[in-house]
């Protein structure tokens, strides 16, 4: 018996349904495709090779790994099953009632290794969380870096209080072969890589929030393969700020040497940044024009010089496109901006538009406003591209139903309204390329528990029972079932775990990696037989 990709049942409907569609029927054709071709056989435990694996590319042509020491990039390349055997394994017969014969049951039948390259130097360690897929040209953006300093020495223009990192490297990648197309390096700074939380992608422009040094860098990736450097967003804010106020310090040293002003006048002095004074700007401003009734107005402004010092104290958390030109920025304290929590700390959101260097919005994250554009328009804070037919099957409250009653149950069943958009708001800007297009995590073909298992890319607590997906059309149909860890449970039921899950985009096939502490990790295979 013989597998070939082109003979695979799965593999031939599939080009038939996904991949050349009948014009119009696109999305509702792969709704029924999926809803019956599921991954419905489990390879337990399977003998693979020591890595930590990251994620497929959203496209599914790569899977992204890397070594336990944190220095090399492993890819490799999924396909479809492929196995055979001889006459003498037939007689255990190798039909869907048996088991695959052992050469099948492998990683390497699942996947094959491209290719195998160092991105970190000794004192370097690749940032195992954070990965972006530039897919029209299929290339990667890895980072290294440094171990971080958490009493770094204060400099000018630096931060107190915000960790350092001597060297951070971004790494673009030709997926296809390896090669290192270009480098962007930051000294001394620190980007907050944990999931790719400081680093935003959108079409070829890249946002790269530097937390230290309060500058948002925009890049272009251009087709070449090079990071070409946009704008700086931070102490200025159009190109010529720098040179027009060194001009300006120039003259008044000028008058001053001359005797017009007394030398004092500037001495001591400093600027606060572009992007802190057309905030501030735009909040006064705001005060100012919205409020009509003079005695409205004074109360207003009293309360924003009340509050001036904690408006310049506000620092950058977070950043991420709304579209080429549109950024919604996330301000808050500098324990805030560091901390792994930030439901306590206060935070605001603002909306800039690159172009014209000004705020267009600006909120506190209890903002019923904000809340209710969050509520109807959620969509558009994920900043994806929605073209490819595979990236339609992403659910949100804004284009899935039962997504937006769950939203709504949560909003009935809070305590508190206020605290209620707090927790929402703590999700935003949502962080670049987190959640799986996998069909299985769409909300209208499956219902699965959220707690176990969902399309953002995150750790869960791993539990012995199999996570059930239900049909949706069918509520008491149970369509396919996946179970992390060993087929048998595992022996200390006190020990606690952790699994991760990894679904290709398109293919019936994903990976469960079950961690225990001081335990090597347990990976199946679950696929379409």
């Amino acid at each position: 018996m013989f597998f070939k990709p082109n003979n695979n049942i799965v593999s031939r409907i599939f080009d038939r349904q996904i991949r050349t569609p009948a014009p119009g029927t696109a999305v509702n054709n792969a709704r029924r495709f999926y809803e019956n071709i599921v991954p419905s056989y489990t390879l337990y435990n399977v003998d693979f090779p020591d890595h930590s694996f990251r994620k497929f590319t959203d496209d599914g042509h790569f899977l992204i790994s890397f070594s336990r020491n944190h220095q090399d990039l492993i890819v490799y390349r999924p396909k479809w099953l492929s196995f055979s055997y001889k006459d003498e394994e037939e007689k255990d017969g190798c039909d869907d009632s048996h088991d695959l014969p052992s050469k099948a049951r492998r990683f390497d039948s699942f996947f094959t290794q491209l290719y195998c390259v160092s991105l970190a130097s000794s004192n370097e360690f690749i940032c195992k969380d954070f990965f972006l897929y530039v897919e029209s040209n299929q290339f990667g953006l890895f980072a290294t870096q440094t171990a971080q300093v958490y009493d770094a020495p204060n400099v000018e223009g630096a931060i107190h209080g915000v960790p350092s990192v001597e060297k951070i490297t971004f790494h673009l990648v030709r997926l296809e072969d390896g090669v290192v197309l270009d480098e962007k390096i930051f000294c001394n700074d620190f980007v907050n890589l944990a999931h790719s939380m400081g680093v935003f992608l959108y079409d070829d422009l890249l946002a790269i929030m530097s937390l230290r040094y309060q500058t948002i860098h925009i890049l272009q990736i251009r087709d070449s393969g090079n990071l070409v450097d946009v704008r700086a967003i931070g102490e200025f804010c159009r190109e010529d700020d720098e040179l027009f106020l060194n001009s300006h310090a120039q003259y008044m040293v000028n008058q001053a040497e001359n005797g017009t002003i007394l030398p004092h006048q500037i001495r001591g002095g400093s600027f606060l940044s572009g992007i802190k004074q057309r905030l501030l700007s735009f909040i006064f401003r705001g005060i100012w024009n919205d409020e009509t009734d003079y005695s409205l107005r004074v109360q207003g402004l009293k309360k924003f010089y009340f509050h001036f010092q904690d408006y310049v104290d506000l620092i950058m958390w977070k950043v991420q496109f709304l579209d080429r030109h549109h950024l919604l920025i996330k301000f808050g304290s500098v324990d805030g901006g560091v901390s792994r929590n930030t439901d306590h700390h206060p935070a605001f959101f603002a909306v800039y538009h690159m172009e014209t260097t000004e705020f267009i919005a600006f909120y506190q994250n209890s903002a019923d406003e904000l809340y209710n554009l969050f509520e109807r328009f959620g969509d558009h804070f994920h900043a994806t591209s929605r073209n490819l037919l595979y990236m339609n099957f992403i659910s949100s409250h804004s284009n899935n139903i039962y997504a937006l009653e769950q939203l709504r149950s949560s909003k009935t069943k809070a305590s508190s309204f206020t605290l209620f958009v707090k927790k929402m708001m703590t999700s935003l800007p949502f962080s670049c390329q987190s959640q799986s297009p996998s069909p299985y995590f769409d909300q209208s073909l499956f219902r699965f528990d959220e707690k176990l298992i969902s399309a953002t890319d995150r750790h869960r607590q791993s539990t012995e029972h199999p996570i059930k997906f239900i049909s949706r059309r069918h509520p008491n149909t149970l369509k396919f079932k996946i179970k992390p860890g060993p087929e048998a449970g595992g022996a200390d039921g006190q020990t606690k775990k952790i699994s991760s899950f990894l679904f290709h985009p398109i293919l019936p096939l994903a990976l469960s990696i079950q961690h225990t502490l001081l335990q090597p990790s347990v990976v199946n295979i679950h696929f379409r037989r």
